[in-house]
């Protein structure tokens, strides 16, 4: 992706199953990612932006669903995505005092390809999702708008960076640089085969949490740093599953709430003060919204082929903040408020993962 250097180019594997040619979300047909960056002194932020489908998604919903993990963050649209089980726009991702500021442009996107929208038809439900990037950026200035959502929607590719890129640029995660990451895992079932896709906004944990297929490597990095780095777990992570799979929306919510198997296998505790929200679609059954003549028709797996995709969700989300961690770029943001990267810290102390 991009020709970074990903966690699995540093020797390490996660898990059993099988990833997507490209190992991220965008592996999952149709999927694209999107990002702007701002960067400059007190300006550390941005914006990503995910499309679920090529096609006109107001008119073609996917089944979606989210799911609260620790509820201490500030998502728009998710409370009429729970209800429904559908999902109609593309999704947002932001620092928290931009939300307002992207759902208006998703809005606005909206608008501007369905001509219905609170006309002949009811209104439209943006989602948009956030993290605090306080440290590194001047969040007050708000610095997003809304021709930077715009661009990040406009420009979307299966392939994108990760790290300390759009809505990541000022993330911190487990007291060092996070921001964007992903990862992917195939799904086999005996008629055929799907994909599991995760991409992450990380910006949560403390260094002496840290762990990578099992070794504290954030205990070693606190010790050589003096403690210096650690600090308080105030942050959020967004998490974003896509799949193929052809699940319902209770099945999806079952898929969505696994991913907190792979949070918790990188060292997270799930703090207080950190907000983990998961939303989730699948891209298997469109879902018209014109009411047709005849009763729905709804694909779905078998329950009893659900556990793979328990197993792929875990996967993808602990490689996916791994990914965050070791693609990020050392920044030096608000009032020279700085963070290391991983990758430039395991050099300078001869560590390995």
């Amino acid at each position: 992706m991009k020709n970074q250097k990903r966690i699995r180019d540093y020797g390490v594997e996660i898990g059993t199953l099988k990833t997507g040619e490209l190992n991220a979300i965008t592996d999952v047909a149709g999927v694209t990612v999107g990002h702007v960056t701002l960067s400059g002194g007190n300006i550390q932020t941005g914006v990503t932006a995910i499309k679920p489908h090529q096609g006109d998604l107001f008119h073609e919903k996917l089944i979606a669903s989210c799911h609260i993990i620790n509820g201490f963050g500030k998502t728009m649209g998710t409370i009429q995505l729970a209800e429904l089980g559908v999902l109609e726009t593309p999704i947002v991702l932001t620092n928290t005092l931009n939300v307002g500021t992207a759902a208006n442009a998703v809005i606005e996107y909206m608008l501007e390809k369905n001509d219905d929208i609170g006309r002949t038809t009811g209104t439209v439900n943006p989602i948009v999702g956030e993290c605090n990037d306080m440290f590194l950026n001047d969040v007050r200035g708000r610095f997003v708008k809304e021709e930077h959502v715009r661009r990040a929607l406009d420009e979307t590719s299966e392939e994108f960076e990760e790290g300390a890129v759009g809505a990541g640029r000022g993330m911190l995660c487990y007291s060092l640089k996070g921001g964007i990451g992903s990862a992917s895992r195939m799904v086999e079932l005996t008629n055929a085969s799907y994909t599991i896709g995760v991409l992450v906004l990380s910006n949560f944990g403390m260094l002496s949490d840290l762990t990578v297929r099992g070794n504290p490597i954030g205990k070693e990095l606190k010790k050589q740093t003096l403690q210096s780095l650690e600090e308080q777990d105030k942050g959020s992570i967004m998490i974003v599953v896509a799949t193929d799979l052809p699940v319902s929306e209770r099945q999806l919510n079952r898929i969505l709430k696994r991913s907190v198997t792979g949070l918790s296998r990188t060292g997270s505790i799930i703090t207080n003060g950190s907000g983990e929200i998961v939303l989730g679609f699948s891209t298997a059954n469109k879902i018209p919204h014109n009411k047709p003549p005849q009763a729905l028709t709804i694909e779905t797996i078998h329950e009893e082929d659900i556990d793979d995709a328990f197993r792929a969700v875990g996967e993808a989300t602990e490689e996916a903040v791994l990914n965050s961690l070791i693609t990020a770029e050392a920044v030096v943001g608000r009032d020279g408020n700085s963070r290391p990267a991983l990758k430039e810290l395991l050099e300078k102390f001869n560590l390995t993962l």
